[in-house]
C-alpha cells in the first residue's frame, strides 16, 4: 500500500493503492509507524509524501465508509485516525508533500498535514476538497489542520464551503500549495527543502516547529477529549449520504 525508500537520509512515502491511491486503515497504521521511526533515528531528516501514478491520493478508501456496521466501528476508525493525523502533524523532522498528481479530501488533508506542499505543473492535475458535496463534515483534527494550512478563515471557507477541485496555479493561489515545479525536479526540490531545514548546527527546525503548532497540536488534543464528537459520525449512517458514496466508488471503479 506505500511503496517506501530512504534517499539522501530522507524517508520517501509513496501512495500506491489501485489507480486513485485511496488511504486504507493499514496505510494509516503504518504512516504512524513511519513518523515514529522517523522521529526516534537521528539518521533520518525527514519524510516525502508523494503518490504513484496519476493521482496523490483520492482520499479515504470509501468501501471503509460505505461498510460501517454500527456508530462504534466508525467511531474505532476514527478515534485510530485522529491519532495518526496528529503524529503526522507534530512529526518532529520536515515533513514535505511532493503533490505528483490529483489530490482529494483526505488525500488533501494529509497533505496539508505537512511543513511544506509542492505540486508537478501539470494541466490536468485537479487538487481541492469535496466532502461537502457528498454530505461529509471534517472531523476535529482534519478540520484544525485543514485550517492551520490555511492560516486564514476566508481562504478555509471558500475551499471547504464550495468544494470546488483546482488546477496547480490556483491551488497556489489558494494556499493549498507552495510550489509549482517541473515533473522533473519534484522530488529533488522536496529533498532540497528538509535538507535545508534540517542540515543546521543543532537542529533549531525541530523546536520552531514545535512551537509554530504547539496550540493548535493542544487544541486538536483537548477538543478530541472534551467534545462530543462522535455524534457528528452518524453522518455515515445516513441513507442519502450512503447512497452518494456508493455512486461515487462506482463511479471510481
Amino acid at each position: 500500500m506505500f511503496e517506501e525508500a530512504i534517499q539522501d537520509d530522507i524517508k520517501i512515502v509513496t501512495f500506491k493503492n489501485g489507480k486513485t491511491n485511496p488511504i486504507n486503515k493499514e496505510m494509516l497504521l503504518r504512516l504512524k509507524e513511519i513518523v515514529e521511526e522517523v522521529n526516534a533515528n537521528p539518521t533520518l531528516k525527514g519524510i516525502i509524501l508523494t503518490g504513484d501514478g496519476r493521482f496523490f491520493s483520492s482520499g479515504f478508501d470509501l468501501p471503509i465508509f460505505i461498510n460501517f456496521k454500527d456508530p462504534k466501528e466508525a467511531t474505532d476508525f476514527f478515534d485510530m485516525e485522529e491519532a495518526v493525523l496528529l503524529a503526522l502533524f507534530t512529526c518532529e523532522k520536515p515533513v514535505v508533500s511532493a503533490i505528483n498528481g490529483h489530490c482529494a479530501a483526505a488525500g488533501l488533508i494529509y497533505s496539508m498535514a505537512a511543513d511544506y506542499r509542492i505540486v508537478k505543473d501539470h494541466p490536468k492535475i485537479k487538487i481541492g476538497m469535496t466532502e461537502v458535496k457528498i454530505g461529509l463534515p471534517l472531523t476535529i483534527a482534519q478540520h484544525e489542520v485543514m485550517r492551520f494550512g490555511f492560516d486564514g478563515n476566508l481562504m478555509f471557507r471558500d475551499v471547504m464551503y464550495f468544494g470546488n477541485m483546482y488546477g496547480v496555479e490556483q491551488a497556489k493561489g489558494m494556499q493549498l500549495v507552495d510550489e509549482v515545479v517541473a515533473e522533473d525536479q519534484l522530488i529533488d526540490r522536496a529533498k532540497q527543502v528538509i535538507t535545508q531545514w534540517i542540515d543546521t548546527p543543532n537542529r533549531p527546525f525541530i523546536r520552531m516547529k514545535q512551537l509554530l503548532r504547539m496550540d493548535t497540536a493542544r487544541r486538536i488534543q483537548k477538543k478530541l477529549k472534551e467534545e462530543n464528537w462522535h455524534d457528528g459520525l452518524n453522518c455515515f449512517f445516513r441513507e442519502d449520504v450512503r447512497q452518494t458514496l456508493e455512486f461515487v466508488q462506482a463511479s471510481m471503479a
